[in-house]
Order: C-alpha cells, then sequence, then structure tokens
C-alpha cells in the first residue's frame, strides 16, 4: 500500500461531486473487499453480484478505513460511524459510477507513461513481466492479481499514485464491448494484445468476433499511440485493421515471423528457465527469463516490444526478465517432501483454455522426473466453449501424446472427454469434481514425480493443490 496520501477530501469530492459526512482525512489507498481492506484505505461500497457493499461499511471503518463511499440515499445509516463519502446518480450503482471518475480522474493527472494489455492467454503472465521489467527503472503500478474487469480496472487506476513513472494494466472481457470503455478510462500509451484464441468462445460467433473484441482495445490509445500485435497469430490482419482504424502512431509486431518487428530467432526451453536470441527494432539482444515455457518466451517478446516503445532500457529490461517468477497459480512450482526424496508441483489451476493447457502440457513434458517418476496431468473442465467443448477437450489427447505425459486424471464432465480419448495407459482417473482426486492423487503421487494441476477457476483446481502441499510438509517453492 502507497503510504503517502493518495487522495485528499477535496480531490475526492471535486472528482466525484460527492459531499463529505464526518470528520475526513486523506486517504492513502482504496478497496471493495473489508478481507483485504488495509487502514486508511478508501472503501467503496459497490454492488457485488452477491453482495451489497453497504453491508460491510460500518466493518470497513471499524477497520481503520479512512473513509467510505456510499449511496447518498443510503448515507444516514452511517451517522457516527466514521468518514462518509456520499454520491448520487442515474445509474444502477452511484457507488461504481463514482469510482470510475475517480480512476478517470487518477489517470488525468498522472504523468505516468501507461500500458494495458488484452489478450485470449497470457495477458497477466504479460502484465507482471512487464511490472516485474518496469519497476527496476521507475515507480510502477500495476493491476493487483487478473483485476481487469469493470470495477477492476477503475480500481487500479483509482490506485495509482500519482508519482508513478509507469502504470501497467490489464483489460479483460466476456462480450463483445466491454473493452471500450475499459480503455477509454485507461487512455494507454502502448496497448498489447498477446494473442487471441477461443477462449469464451460461446459468448462470439467467430475466432474473428473474438479478435475484434480485443481489437477495441486500440480504441483507447492516445493520439501517436503504440499498438503492438502479434504477428504469428492467425488474428494478426484483423487486429492489424483495428490498430490502423485507431489513433496509433505506429504498430509494432512481435513474433517468429520473418516481418516481426520484435523477432525470436531462436528460443531454448529448459525445465526451470528459457533463452531467447531476438532482434528488438533491429537491435541484436539475448535473455533467459526465470520462467520456463515456450508460451512465456514468446510473450516476452512482446514485453520487450513495450519497454522498446516505452524509450525504456532494453538492457535493463533483458537483466531484469532473469529473476522473473510466475505468479500463483500460473507455473508456480513447489518441492513435495517425501521419506524416499521428493516430487515436484507446477501450479497451473488459476485457469484454462484449449492453448493454455497445451502449453502447460508442452512445459510439462520439457520437466525432468526424479527416479521411476512419472509426469502427471491433473485437468479441470475448460468453460465457456460453447456447442464445440466436447471436442476441444477431446482434441487436447494429441497434445498428451506429444508430451509424452505419463497419466491423466481429470475432474468434470467436459474433460471426460479427453480422458476416454486417452490409452489405458495414460489413463488415470476420472472423476466428477476435484474434490474427488483429492484423496485418489495423494495416495498415487511418490517420490520423482512430476505433477501439472490446470482446470478453469470454478472446477476449483486450486484445492487439490493445496492438498498436496499440506500433506507432503514444509513445501519449497522454486
Amino acid at each position: 500500500m502507497n503510504a503517502s496520501p493518495l487522495w485528499t477530501p477535496e480531490a475526492l469530492t471535486a472528482a466525484t461531486g460527492g459531499t463529505v459526512h464526518g470528520h475526513a482525512k486523506p486517504v492513502t489507498g482504496a478497496s471493495i473487499d473489508t478481507r483485504t481492506l488495509q487502514p486508511g484505505d478508501l472503501f467503496f461500497a459497490i454492488a457485488g453480484e452477491a453482495r451489497d457493499g453497504h453491508d460491510f461499511v460500518r466493518a470497513a471503518l471499524a477497520q481503520g478505513a479512512g473513509m467510505a463511499v456510499v449511496d447518498a440515499s443510503r448515507a444516514e445509516e452511517f451517522a457516527g460511524a466514521g468518514a462518509v463519502l456520499s454520491v448520487a446518480g442515474t445509474g444502477a450503482d452511484p457507488v461504481l459510477a463514482a469510482m470510475r471518475a475517480l480512476g478517470v480522474e487518477a489517470r488525468r493527472r498522472t504523468a505516468a507513461r501507461i500500458v494495458a494489455v488484452t489478450g485470449s492467454v497470457g495477458k497477466t503472465g504479460t502484465k507482471e513481466a512487464l511490472r516485474h521489467v518496469l519497476s527496476a527503472q521507475g515507480e510502477t503500478h500495476a493491476s493487483v492479481a487478473s483485476y481487469n474487469n469493470h470495477w477492476g480496472v477503475p480500481l487500479t487506476l483509482v490506485r495509482m499514485p500519482a508519482s508513478a513513472a509507469y502504470g501497467v494494466f490489464e483489460v479483460g472481457m466476456n462480450h463483445g464491448g466491454e473493452i471500450v470503455p475499459l480503455t477509454a478510462m485507461v487512455r494507454p500509451d502502448v496497448a498489447l494484445v498477446t494473442t487471441v484464441e477461443p477462449v469464451h468462445i460461446e459468448h462470439f460467433a467467430s475466432l474473428s468476433a473474438i479478435a475484434d473484441a480485443k481489437g477495441e482495445i486500440f480504441s483507447g490509445l492516445v493520439p501517436g499511440g503504440v499498438a503492438i500485435l502479434n504477428r504469428d497469430n492467425p488474428a494478426y490482419p484483423r487486429l492489424l485493421a483495428h490498430a490502423l482504424a485507431s489513433q496509433a502512431g505506429r504498430v509494432v509486431s512481435f513474433g517468429e515471423h520473418a516481418q516481426a518487428d520484435v523477432r525470436a530467432s531462436r528460443i531454448v526451453v529448459r525445465p526451470d528457465l528459457s533463452v531467447v536470441e531476438a532482434q528488438v527494432m533491429g537491435t541484436p539482444v539475448t535473455y533467459q527469463i526465470g520462467t520456463p515455457g515456450r508460451h512465456v518466451a514468446m510473450n516476452s517478446l512482446g514485453v520487450m516490444a513495450v519497454v522498446h516503445a516505452l524509450g525504456a532500457d532494453l538492457a535493463l529490461a533483458a537483466l531484469s526478465l532473469a529473476s522473473l517468477k510466475p505468479p500463483v497459480g500460473r507455473g508456480e512450482r513447489t518441492a513435495l517432501a517425501f521419506d524416499a526424496g521428493e516430487a515436484f508441483l507446477i501450479d497451473e489451476s488459476y485457469n484454462a483454455n484449449p492453448a493454455s493447457i497445451r502449453a502447460a502440457l508442452s512445459t510439462l513434458a520439457t520437466v525432468e522426473t526424479g527416479p521411476r517418476g512419472r509426469r502427471i496431468a491433473v485437468l479441470g473442465d475448460m468453460l465457456e466453449l460453447g456447442q464445440a467443448g466436447e471436442e476441444h477437450h477431446r482434441a487436447l489427447a494429441d497434445a498428451v501424446e506429444a508430451g509424452g505425459i505419463d497419466h491423466v486424471f481429470t475432474a468434470g464432465p467436459l474433460m471426460r472427454h479427453l480422458f476416454e480419448a486417452l490409452p489405458m495407459s495414460r489413463r488415470g482417473l476420472a472423476a466428477a469434481t476435484s474434490a474427488d482426486l483429492v484423496d485418489p492423487l495423494l495416495g498415487f503421487v511418490r517420490p520423482g514425480d512430476v505433477v501439472m494441476v490446470k482446470g478453469s477457476n470454478s472446477i476449483r483446481m486450486g484445492r487439490i493443490v493445496e492438498a498436496l502441499k499440506a500433506r507432503y510438509a514444509n513445501p519449497q517453492p522454486r
């Protein structure tokens, strides 16, 4: 949390048109969740899908929130509880509207160079890589976790200190039209699309429609901004059209394509790191990445393109990538202790789609097992794939075979189609839920094994990760 004042009461009222009640002081952070709220935070009582934030205002103030933003129609409920900023509006949620207005003001007042990242796969990892390399070159503010939706983006803007030199924002979507208002708030100097894949395809008529939705990010570019595209992706021409229709002053491409502006001439993927030899706008650069995986190496080209577009130090960015570690649930590696040795856990449990599972299986194939060890993939259903869901799951069988995966455990009715497409020798267990896999896996894993866990969020594959860590005492990250 930023310890210095983030917003004064005067700035808050000017940006939101609200009215302060009670004794107000400058706030030092912002929150919408009392479980993570810090003393001095500005608490927004937004109406969530399941709960209304107004139900937690008194608790937030009691925990030390500097001020709470509430609907003006309910302000009297909190008289005497602490400082309150009441806001009015004609929309469904005046508090969310106030948070957006404050986010717009945060963008207006900053001199930071702003980057926006989207894509079907890899946007959080790329955002974290940019946070990592830019933090070595100046004060960098970036989205927490995957705060990339209609409340996550404005909240991240509100939290941005005026002193920041760089801002990195992840922007996501499930439907067409969702990115336009978000990128309009962020107004990036540089906008990057990692790739376009059949993710959330049930909400779209085609892959081209997904590309159009991702291409919306360029609509918010400041005049003369830089659009960065994956030259290897089949959607490149469609994304290029969106970039050229925007206010972008320049389009930069990355990939292995001969015409890519940031081009990898050689990628070496090792079990614990990757090595990339590349040309960055004509400048030769060789660097290591502390996170293994070919997909990570490919996204690092986009990172280098952003660094160049910002005018930051390429050599320092290349050095920084050597210490890059994967975000939680996106490739974190942990040693699991047994009496007779150790196994190795790869936590990819945060989310899943066809492209990311293929990438995870490819990475698993490169990890060396111990004596008598096996490569074990534990996979949960991929959701939002529409009518093609069964086929997308079944089609993963070739990636399992190509990676030489020894055993596959599955959770959910869709992933059963993959299980049934595998030869008997590779079948571990097909279960209805992730919970049903916990005990069988705890009894199956042995020293020397490498276990990779991945699935869509709602399948809760993370419970398997936690069970493995809890059973095998004192796991150490690698």
